[in-house]
């Protein structure tokens, strides 16, 4: 599906971190040295960073074009523009110690956070809370990590009065993804867009009518593709579940839930009241 245009200017290292799921292996090694070396692009040719890196010309001007830049020389200068701050290398940082370690996890964090809210579109942003305000029935669906972040998105909103499924099983989530329809909204995450149960999830959803939001690292997914609607979460962590990414992810739900918590108005309130006094008796 395609994507609006973005509502803000992006950085380059926002830019460059918000495609690394969608790069192909060389040019994401790419990326990844010049978001780590970003002093050295300035003193470097094209030519000089593909031999660094062991790649073709070509593909550090691939990765650049991919990352929305004209080329090379474009994102050289996009990077002159920003202030340095250093950035870890985990393979090459001698030992830290649990603060450093700490801090640098905490920066991981921050920069998560920045990054997605700078990918964040404003009409992709309402187009997602319109869908979900005006569904019949919500199912949210994820597994792993991002089953997570699946229980979260539900447990807020239940808090709105919002009908919402949100089963843990991946197997149980196709089968109730079967008797959604038209009215219906299904919402699926996964970090990294290619699991294949999300994608089925969503498949199964809109072969069925259903309308279809995901929450994802990787926009050109498959996962994204059977989207109406795509969220992108952005971490620069190496893993599969990202911890930075989850944290962004659940995030976005948050301005998701207070969003349609203003929508809602007075309905909202009252219930959360309800709830809220539900269960007193269980505090000490």
């Amino acid at each position: 599906m395609a994507q609006p245009a973005q509502a803000r200017v992006l950085s380059a290292t926002s830019q460059l971190r918000s495609v690394l799921p969608t790069l192909s292996d060389s040019e994401r090694r790419v990326a990844l040295w010049i978001l780590e070396h970003p002093q050295d692009v300035m003193r470097q040719s094209m030519s000089a960073v593909a031999q660094l890196v062991e790649v073709s010309d070509t593909t550090v001007l691939r990765m650049c074009r991919a990352a929305g830049f004209e080329g090379y020389t474009d994102l050289k200068l996009a990077l002159a523009r920003e202030p340095f701050v250093p950035t870890p290398v985990s393979g090459d940082a001698p030992p830290a110690d649990g603060l450093q370690l700490a801090q640098t996890v905490f920066r991981a964090i921050g920069r998560a956070l920045d990054d997605t809210l700078a990918v964040l579109d404003e009409s992709t942003l309402t187009r997602a809370i319109d869908q979900i305000a005006a569904a019949r029935h919500i199912l949210v669906g994820g597994v792993g990590g991002s089953g997570i972040v699946a229980q979260a998105f539900y447990q807020r909103c239940f808090r709105l009065g919002l009908r919402c499924d949100a089963p843990i099983d991946s197997q149980l989530q196709i089968m109730h993804a079967a008797g959604m329809g038209p009215q219906d909204l299904v919402v699926a995450i996964s970090y990294s867009g290619i699991t294949s149960d999300p994608v089925l999830l969503l498949q199964e959803a809109r072969a069925r009518g259903a309308a279809t939001i995901c929450i994802t690292g990787n926009r050109r997914s498959p996962l994204a593709q059977l989207a109406d609607t795509t969220l992108v979460s952005v971490s620069y962590e190496h893993g599969s579940e990202p911890m930075a990414a989850q944290v962004a992810q659940l995030t976005l739900i948050d301005a998701l839930y207070v969003a349609l918590a203003q929508r809602l108005g007075n309905q909202a309130q009252l219930i959360e009241e309800r709830m809220v006094n539900a269960i007193l008796p269980k505090s000490i």
